[in-house]
């Protein structure tokens, strides 16, 4: 008797749901059907809003389609559907579950209108059915929709949203759309002092022009509060915009250490002036476009390990080409540093002029992985993902130099022979060919750098020549040789460049940075960083 008592209670059960459900689902039909008679935008929005107020998931596609012009009256009964175009026919679907309900020739339907407006009103709409989602992601999405296009008449729906909400951070969302509305309603002193402080602890530049528009048009005590919130926020961001500020002088001077340090290498160990440095880039960057094009035409799924093949290549290119200038032009001129900077000047146009010749004068087109793609927000820090693992790349390649300088028989030899040449030769170490891998090595890391460059920068002929003077600059201020040096002049000149660019603007701004490392070095001129020993010092 009680398992039969149990299935009648549930069959009871099961019937008045449906029933409910028939009777919800003919309440929403009677709504959508008033689109038929509504003559104007007006009448129009009404009955979006009527809709959004239901908090029904069954008309977010209907909604949809409103907004995307595709829904329309049948001329014959009124009837509502939405339509996708076939041909000189339009396919009907029911506007509620979607079924396909045949096809009309477009003069027997009159589509529905929308105008910006309109379309401002379905989004809120969109926005409140949203907030019923299981998906926390979905509910947060429309918590920030509704928060950046406040409506006191959400104010419902959100207490409703917030009254059931377990996800704290979607919770704290929430309550701050609602403080939003909050402030364009007709509601008490209380409610938008609590509001103020709700979109006071927020502390963005959304809540300061929200909190700003108020105090405008506030009085009294609700005026005060305002402005002592907007105060608040005004403080909150200027430090976050210091950090935003040093976010960006990091990034820039990860760049002009990548871009420098293979220079630092030759220069500090060879005292050449190697004009053809950033050809060595532009080589690497050139590399990335060939790795790339050959995955797309071959095997186009590993293109998100493109950056990761191309880095090897790159390296062992501009090496390559590197140890060919080296043995073919600088080996002859040791000692005469003019004539090594108007021989490697002669090298870069020649590689420049190559490469014009067979990729050809304009920019080439090389792509972001998925991975390094889009941004993310670190409190009011807007981080790009690509920047973000340059700066990455760059630590690791700057640590990976330094184990090979202090913990290799090689980069004990490259710093013998940077620190005096005759006794390191005297010694048994063969300068000759510490000088060639060196700068083969100076070579194949400026092609690595290359790879990341071109992430961030358009592929031409002339890529290298925007980072030669950078790189020169970035060694000298360091001093000559000393990776420690270079790695303190890059990041301390890439934060100064982004601290002087809001006041002077980017040309000037770069302009005072050159005129104070002239100075600078009028005082120090080994730079921050002086290399010691018997022949360096003299």
């Amino acid at each position: 008797m009680g398992f039969l008592r149990n299935v009648v209670a549930a069959g009871l059960m099961l019937a008045a749901t449906l029933v409910c459900a028939a009777a919800d689902e003919a309440e929403l039909r009677q709504l959508v059907a008033k689109f038929a008679d509504a003559n104007n935008f007006q009448a129009t929005e009404a009955v979006v809003r009527e809709l959004g107020a239901t908090g029904s998931p069954a008309v977010e596609g209907l909604l949809t389609a409103l907004s995307q012009g595709s829904l329309y009256v049948r001329k014959a009964d009124d009837a509502i559907f939405v339509g996708d175009e076939v041909g000189p026919d339009i396919k009907l679907r029911d506007p509620l579950n979607g079924e396909a309900v045949g096809t009309v020739a477009k003069a027997g339907l009159t589509k529905i209108k929308v105008n910006n407006t309109l379309r401002r009103v379905i989004r809120d709409a969109l926005g409140g059915l949203t907030l019923g989602s299981n998906d926390p992601a979905v509910r947060l999405a429309a918590a920030d929709t509704m928060f950046k296009n406040p409506d006191p008449a959400t104010i419902a729906a959100l207490d409703a949203a917030i009254a059931g909400e377990a996800v704290d951070s979607v919770k704290a969302r929430l309550e701050q759309a609602r403080a939003s509305a909050v402030l364009l309603s007709d509601l008490g002193e209380a409610d938008k002092m609590a509001a103020i402080d709700i979109l006071s602890s927020r502390a963005d530049q959304d809540s300061l022009s929200q909190l700003s528009r108020f105090q405008a048009s506030a009085e009294g005590p609700l005026r005060a509060s305002a402005a002592a919130a907007v105060a608040t926020i005004d403080q909150s961001l200027a430090l976050w915009q210091v950090g935003q500020n040093v976010w960006y002088g990091i990034s820039l001077g990860s760049v002009l250490l990548l871009a420098a340090i293979g220079l630092a290498i030759t220069f500090g160990v060879m005292g050449v002036i190697n004009m053809a440095h950033g050809e060595m880039v532009m080589l690497g960057a050139y590399t990335t476009f060939v790795v790339q094009q050959v995955i797309r035409d071959t095997a186009p799924g590993l293109f998100d390990w493109s950056l990761a093949i191309a880095l090897p290549m790159a390296f062992l290119v501009s090496g390559a080409v590197g140890l060919a200038i080296e043995r073919g032009v600088i080996r002859f001129l040791y000692g005469r540093p003019l004539e090594t900077l108007l021989a490697t000047w002669g090298v870069s146009l020649i590689l420049q002029q190559a490469v014009r010749t067979i990729f050809g004068p304009t920019n080439q087109e090389v792509g972001t992985p998925t991975w390094m793609s889009g941004s993310f927000q670190l409190g009011q820090l807007a981080i790009t993902w690509n920047r973000l693992c340059i700066v990455v790349f760059c630590l690791a390649v700057f640590a990976l130099l330094l184990h090979v300088m202090k913990r290799t028989p090689w980069g004990l030899q490259m710093r013998a022979v940077t620190q005096n040449r005759r006794m390191a030769a005297s010694m048994g170490i063969r300068t000759p060919r510490v000088d060639a891998l060196t700068f083969a090595l100076g070579s194949g890391i400026a092609g690595i750098a290359g790879v990341a460059l071109s992430q961030i920068d358009n592929v031409s002929p002339n890529f290298g020549q925007g980072y030669i003077i950078d790189s020169f600059m970035v060694v000298v201020f360091g001093g000559v040789g000393n990776l420690w040096g270079t790695f303190v002049g890059a990041m301390s000149l890439g934060i100064l460049n982004k601290f002087l660019e809001p006041y002077t603007g980017a040309v000037l701004g770069k302009i005072m940075v050159l005129v104070l490392i002239i100075l600078f070095i009028q005082k120090r001129p080994r730079g921050l960083f002086a290399l010691k020993g018997r022949a360096v010092e003299a």
